[in-house]
């Protein structure tokens, strides 16, 4: 008789005669985060239709880590506790972030979770300051553990941080494979929707979309938001503009959906939109006719999405010399405060050309479009399978919800 702790646990945690599939391989997907677990599910949905392979998630202890199993379980995945998951053995698992997963017991794959490696390594882990800093996910604190290289292999989105492994970390370069980035492919073929994705929005003939994008962090545009929608609100036509803020999610987790919806709640009643942390942003940007962002990966993104770009600031000192942030920074004009925010935009707009970011675009992936196939043979090869007789590709992002549903209910009418 199952005791009512066995009775909650996924069918594949239980004895065989529980399973009407029998012989799979078994694949643990660590997600530590909301941003993170986005990233892997681009990886698990390259095992879609085989029946030879089965995807279990968990979620590592993690600062951020606040909301990742609801999320998760409303896409209908099954989540195993964190200590369950390390009593077990897995044929492979997937992990977008480093902490703990020394004690999986599996092959791992390390993905990358946003667009290039934009953070440096913080000042604090290195007081004097005189060593060469890299992003913190390439550096050889995240990837070794007692002398070892934890991940058996370490998937890159670019060529050029093989350079950066070879001297941050040389001992894990024979683990580095370039893939691509899975975000970036997905922004790509989203690309030719954006009509849809502006139907769906709710966006009105003759509207204008404006998305704001902020990172995480004390650096993070989200901080100063206060000073700026005020404006954007009062400067701009509410008749022709219309808002739409994309915040990361670990601002989210680390102070409350709760709280951050209540710090805005005067805009949001105002009719600015607010994306929930597990929205799939891709749709927003493909959609925006402006993007107005900080240092994050969002900012970066847009680049793909053809859209003018103004920045809200670019601190130096936290962003890797060699990122899509950094080069971003160098091409984007930024936002100034003397000047009215609707002239700022026609700024924009105005200098916005094919090639303004064709370099930022280039440093996102090195293998643009490949992410899909790329990945599959990465992840197939230490499943020790064959891979199905079919071309992997990545689709577009799905519809997103109106922009209503993200404001305030009672919303003012635009005037």
């Amino acid at each position: 008789m199952l005791t009512e702790s066995r009775l909650t646990e996924p069918a594949l945690v239980q004895s065989g005669e529980w399973l009407t599939v029998s012989g799979c391989k078994r694949v643990l997907v660590v997600a530590h985060t909301i941003a993170y677990a986005k990233q892997l599910r681009y990886a698990v949905s390259l095992l879609e239709s085989d029946l030879r392979a089965q995807a279990v998630f968990t979620v590592a202890p993690h600062a951020f880590g606040d909301g990742v199993v609801p999320y998760l379980r409303a896409l209908g995945i099954s989540v195993i506790p964190w200590r369950q998951a390390l009593g077990m053995e897995f044929d492979l698992a997937l992990a977008a972030g480093s902490r703990g997963i020394h004690e999986v017991r599996a092959p791992i794959i390390r993905m990358p979770h946003g667009a290039g490696h934009i953070k440096l390594l913080r000042r604090t882990e290195d007081p004097s300051g005189t060593h060469r800093r890299a992003a913190a996910m390439l550096n050889r604190s995240y990837l070794m553990r007692e002398g070892r290289v934890v991940p058996a292999a370490i998937a890159l989105p670019h060529s050029r941080d093989l350079d950066t492994l070879a001297w941050s970390c040389p001992e894990a370069l024979s683990r580095a494979t370039v893939v691509g980035d899975p975000s970036h492919d997905c922004l790509l073929a989203s690309l030719p929707h954006r009509a849809v994705y502006r139907r769906a929005l709710g966006i009105e003939e003759g509207q204008r979309l404006l998305v704001l994008s902020s990172t995480w962090g004390r650096s993070a545009f989200f901080s100063r938001l206060d000073a700026l929608l005020p404006r954007l609100l009062s400067e701009l036509p509410r008749d022709r503009f219309v808002i739409a803020v994309l915040v990361h999610p670990n601002v989210a987790a680390g102070h409350g959906t709760y709280q951050v919806r209540s710090w805005l709640a005067s805009y949001l009643r105002r009719g600015v939109a607010v994306a929930p942390p597990t929205t799939d942003w891709p749709s927003l940007l493909v959609a925006a006719d402006w993007v107005l962002g900080d240092h994050g990966s969002l900012t970066s993104y847009a680049t793909l999405a053809g859209v003018p770009i103004l920045l809200t600031s670019h601190p130096e000192d936290e962003v890797a010399p060699d990122s899509p942030a950094a080069a971003l920074a160098r091409r984007a004009p930024i936002l100034s405060p003397a000047m009215p925010l609707a002239e700022q935009l026609d700024y924009a707009a105005a200098g916005f050309g094919p090639d303004r970011y064709r370099e930022v675009c280039a440093l996102l992936s090195s293998e643009p479009g490949r992410f899909p196939p790329r990945m599959r043979t990465l992840m197939y090869r230490l499943l020790g399978l064959s891979e199905p007789a079919y071309e992997p590709v990545m689709g577009p992002a799905p519809l997103p919800p109106p922009l209503s549903h993200w404001m305030a209910a009672g919303a003012e009418v635009p005037r």
